[in-house]
């Protein structure tokens, strides 16, 4: 047992990730992609619609699944700003004027 809380330790110092299993990872997938719309990146509006959207066996399962469609939501949002801020740079570099004229 001792050895049980020494590697949950060794987790929190290092920084490491939490491990989702593949059941959650699928299934928040599958709804993103199905449902794009009912998802916010808000979690207790997440959870709501996880909660209509899904029958879960507990609490627990469905709180990790309205975590990581909001955690993919949330990616999703920061990777589209990042794709508009680098489309508008070349365009205000393509409009000036150059130096070598």
């Amino acid at each position: 047992m001792c050895r049980a809380l020494v590697g949950t330790f060794r987790h929190e110092l290092l920084g490491l990730g939490k491990v989702r299993t593949d059941t959650i990872k699928r299934v928040s997938k599958e709804l993103v992609r199905r449902f794009p719309d009912r998802f916010t990146g808000d979690w207790e509006a997440d959870k709501e619609s996880v909660n209509q959207l899904v029958t879960t066996q507990s609490k627990r399962l469905r709180n990790r699944i309205a975590g990581y469609v909001t955690r993919l939501k949330v990616v999703e949002a920061e990777r589209a700003a990042a794709t508009q801020v680098a489309e508008e740079a070349p365009e205000s570099g393509e409009s000036s004027p150059s130096d070598g004229e």
